[in-house]
């Protein structure tokens, strides 16, 4: 979501400006307010008939496999593709951009393309497969008919980590190099200026050294069981206690399975699960903890969450439990400040976070590196992508450039 909303916020600095198609409000199982006051005023919303499938569509709770392909807002397309033509009509847009991971999005960009021939650019913020994903077959299919066709018709394909792409020039030989970009996520930089200056006090004063993980930890892909074990085991030998040590897990969602856990390693103490937070309550969270948590396994070395940057832009200590080899890890170690610890081995995170909380409490830990972290900007990223549409569509490049 914040990558869609950013770049619609900064790219009319560049002299594009969005004309949003999004499915009706009712297809979103979620929903809140707290960030439309961020679209830009002049940015057009145009909201097309859609369901959800697994809500919508369903009884008692289930519903056919044929409606839920290649996702569960399949029906978007029965009213974005009509709306999408009367908006390319209506406003006359030199291109078209589409951002998977809702694989509908792409079949309705690349319908789009087809009908109109207008440039289409290929968002993909996530790769569609990997070698086990998706697990159900059919679904797998469908997804790899989604990037054949996609790529077949595509005039530019955005990644947000260099082996994503690398693994589709790879599996794809007739890809080109040239038609591939690399935009990573980010960080806005006005979400920060707003934050309040977290507030000083002494570790081991009556104040536990507080760490924090924000946002969905995923069972299998950010499995955070060898963590657990860990810090049990360090909890039995009496190195870590609720008074020195407390983790805090905001919206990890699977609350029930991770509550079960924790209980029966004796850490319900130390490892907290929160609710959620709005998004800038959540980052003013973070700015006030002494170190952020990030969980990325070994499935997902093509890719890097997006909250990884906006804990580079908070420049705290990160203790970052991940592949070495992964892009993630490849990020953290060119930008600095970061613990990499590999999350599927209990013995390396048991040593890992060790050294990390000693370098906490000592103050010896690093942190980010402020200039190699600012090209992760929002901005920086939007005007990456405006120099791409200008060349795609042949325009002046006239507009004005960041100093």
């Amino acid at each position: 979501m914040h990558r869609t909303l950013k770049f619609s916020r900064y790219l009319p600095q560049y002299r594009w400006r969005p004309i949003m198609l999004t499915p009706h409000v009712r297809a979103y199982p979620q929903t809140n307010t707290h960030q439309i006051d961020e679209i830009p005023a002049d940015v057009h919303i145009n909201p097309a008939f859609a369901l959800d499938t697994a809500r919508h569509l369903s009884f008692k709770g289930k519903y056919l496999n044929a409606l839920a392909l290649p996702d569960r807002w399949v029906t978007w397309m029965i009213g974005a593709i009509p709306l999408g033509l009367w908006l390319i009509r209506k406003y006359q847009p030199l291109a078209i951009w589409s951002t998977y991971p809702i694989a509908t999005a792409h079949l309705i960009g690349f319908v789009l393309s087809k009908l109109t021939g207008l440039p289409w650019v290929a968002d993909f913020r996530d790769s569609m497969t990997e070698a086990n994903y998706p697990r159900d077959q059919t679904t797998r299919q469908y997804y790899q008919w989604i990037e054949q066709k996609t790529f077949a018709q595509s005039t530019k394909n955005v990644f947000t980590a260099p082996s994503t792409q690398q693994m589709y020039l790879d599996r794809y030989p007739g890809l080109r190099q040239e038609s591939c970009l690399v935009i990573p996520n980010g960080y806005d930089e006005q979400d920060f200026r707003s934050l309040q200056p977290e507030e000083t006090h002494i570790l081991g004063n009556g104040h536990p050294l507080r760490l924090i993980h924000a946002g969905v930890v995923y069972p299998e892909e950010r499995d955070p069981r060898p963590f657990f074990q860990a810090l049990a085991q360090l909890k039995h030998e009496n190195l870590i206690t609720p008074h020195m040590l407390r983790i805090e897990f905001r919206g990890a969602g699977s609350e029930e399975m991770y509550a079960t856990i924790l209980q029966e390693l004796d850490i319900v103490d130390i490892v907290h699960l929160l609710p959620t937070l709005p998004y800038r309550q959540s980052l003013q969270d973070c700015m006030a903890a002494d170190g952020l948590l990030l969980l990325q396994g070994s499935t997902c070395n093509h890719q890097i969450p997006a909250k990884a940057y906006e804990y580079l832009r908070l420049r705290k200590p990160i203790l970052a439990l991940t592949d070495a080899t992964g892009d993630t890890a490849a990020l953290l170690n060119e930008c600095g400040g970061a613990t990499v610890c590999d999350l599927h081995d209990a013995h390396a995170l048991y040593t890992g976070i060790r050294a990390f909380l000693t370098q906490i409490k000592s103050g010896q830990h690093p942190t980010p590196d402020e200039q190699r972290v600012e090209k992760f900007s929002r901005a920086c990223q939007a005007e990456v992508l405006a120099t791409t549409l200008h060349h795609l569509t042949d325009t002046q490049g006239d507009y004005v450039t960041r100093s």
